[in-house]
């Protein structure tokens, strides 16, 4: 047999002759030295060793606390670009009011005259005041002065005129009227000017970064009543986008806003020839009136229109198709008839290319996070999930395997007992698709799924000395 051989079967099986006399010796020692460290340990560790049951969080949590990610090659998904719509506006926008996702800006950010889109902040507040108890749409409401010299679109009230907030709503919603909108502005708030002040603050509350508001109407300074008109030469202005961001507090904050905006005509008084129409031609419930029959539009229902000679031709949409509602914005066109035909285009690019799809489903676990360590509890590890689902309005079709998480804990620790669904941090969702330019991100709670209740002592002590003696055995046994 060749050395070689030799070394290695020396490596397989050792030489019992040569360790015939060493090999109790060191079991020996091992033993007393084992019993020295054992003492020692005993004598000098009993409180740490107590405190080891109160437990610590796991390396794998801390790390996952940070990040986690999946990522996977996804296949491009082509839309439209917005330059190929050739939209004949000043500033466009389209916008899903679940998300606040936008996926389409065109010149969005800058502020121009809005004409009587002005009147989504007046419907909003004074909704939203009816919605809290403090009026009632049965209220009645006595015209005054500001409000019967109003000019404009109007259902021509007389100073002394008693009508109820209800009625005045339809006419604002429905007909455009700057009389009713000045008498609920006034009805509300004591003055149209105090009423002002509120459009304000509301706009500043909904971050509506260029938006202000002369009057409750969208006049020009100039139009108002000279005694009511409004000091200064700041005009009523906003943007698209603030224009989009107060549709959705709208559809959001009051999702029956359609049995008013999606009125067709309204009888506002008996003696009134004509019921009045309402200015927003694309409604659904118009594709069997001759007239409008060519603008309407699948599943529209609101909200509102403007025109002015400085705004030009103006006009908030909002339509819904298949359980995905859209906000369009256009502002600036030339003609009427034009602001429709535009909206149009807006919303079939929203509806054409994008969908809404759940990313994640509600109360689901959370990849390398799928529990938390709790200190003093009977069971330790409890389990974790998002506490609601996470969807997108994305590009049809949309590979959605790069979806990545990123899980923050609320501490380092947590400690016994914590009842079912305590939050104990969040994770981030964030996804860019193909075909956006923006990453769509959404942060959601991280919850407990079960009680974390409080185990006795007794647990905790044996817990200890368990925890205790492993330790010190993985010790004494690295020694060797």
């Amino acid at each position: 047999m060749n050395e070689n051989k030799r070394g290695a079967l020396r490596t397989l099986k050792p030489n019992t002759a040569h360790h015939t006399n060493s090999k109790p010796k060191r079991n020996r020692l091992r033993k007393a030295v084992a019993s020295v460290l054992l003492l020692n340990m005993l004598c000098f560790s009993l409180v740490p060793a107590l405190a080891l049951a109160e437990g610590e969080q796991s390396n794998n949590s801390s790390e996952s606390s940070n990040s986690q990610t999946t990522t996977t090659q996804t296949e491009a998904v082509q839309i439209p670009t917005a330059e190929s719509l050739d939209l004949q506006v000043r500033s466009a926008i389209l916008m899903e009011p679940v998300s606040g996702q936008v996926l389409l800006n065109i010149e969005g950010d800058t502020p121009f005259p809005p004409a009587s889109m002005t009147k989504m902040m007046t419907e909003y507040i004074v909704a939203d005041l009816v919605k809290q108890g403090k009026f009632s749409w049965d209220d009645v409401v006595t015209v005054g002065e500001n409000a019967s010299k109003t000019i404009g679109s109007r259902i021509f009230l007389a100073e002394g005129d008693q009508h109820t907030i209800k009625e005045l709503y339809i006419a604002m919603a429905v007909g455009s009227a700057n009389d009713a909108t000045v008498a609920l502005a006034e009805y509300v708030a004591g003055s149209e000017q105090a009423f002002v002040k509120m459009m304000n603050d509301e706009a500043k509350r909904m971050g509506m970064a260029t938006a202000h508001f002369a009057n409750s109407t969208g006049l020009d300074i100039a139009d108002m009543p000279e005694k009511f008109r409004t000091p200064g030469n700041q005009e009523t202005v906003m943007s698209a986008m603030d224009a989009a961001i107060l549709a959705r507090y709208i559809v959001t904050d009051h999702p029956d806003f359609a049995e008013f905006t999606a009125i067709t005509s309204y009888q506002f008084r008996e003696r009134d020839a004509k019921p009045m129409i309402n200015y927003n031609w694309m409604l659904e419930a118009n594709k069997d009136v001759t007239n409008f029959k060519q603008f309407a539009y699948e599943g529209l229902d609101g909200l509102k229109t403007g025109h002015t000679e400085n705004a030009g031709n103006c006009f908030t949409g909002t339509a819904e198709r298949n359980g995905m509602r859209l906000i369009s914005v256009v502002m600036g066109t030339k003609t009427d008839k034009a602001r429709f035909v535009e909206t149009r285009k807006v919303l079939d690019f929203g509806f054409n290319n994008f969908e809404t799809k759940q990313i994640v489903a509600p109360k689901a676990p959370v990849a390398e996070m799928e529990s938390v360590t709790v200190k003093k509890a009977k069971n330790t590890s409890i389990p974790v999930v998002s506490d609601e689902a996470v969807s997108f309005v994305i590009p049809k079709g949309a590979d959605i395997s790069t979806v990545e998480a990123a899980v923050q804990l609320d501490s380092e620790t947590f400690t016994a007992p914590l009842q079912q669904g305590s939050k104990v941090g969040t994770v981030t969702y964030s996804f860019k698709p193909d075909g956006m330019d923006q990453t769509l991100t959404k942060t959601v709670n991280l919850i407990t799924t079960e009680d974390a209740t409080k185990a006795g002592w007794f647990t905790l002590m044996m817990r200890a000395i368990g925890e205790f003696f492993s330790d010190l055995f993985n010790g004494i046994k690295n020694l060797f």
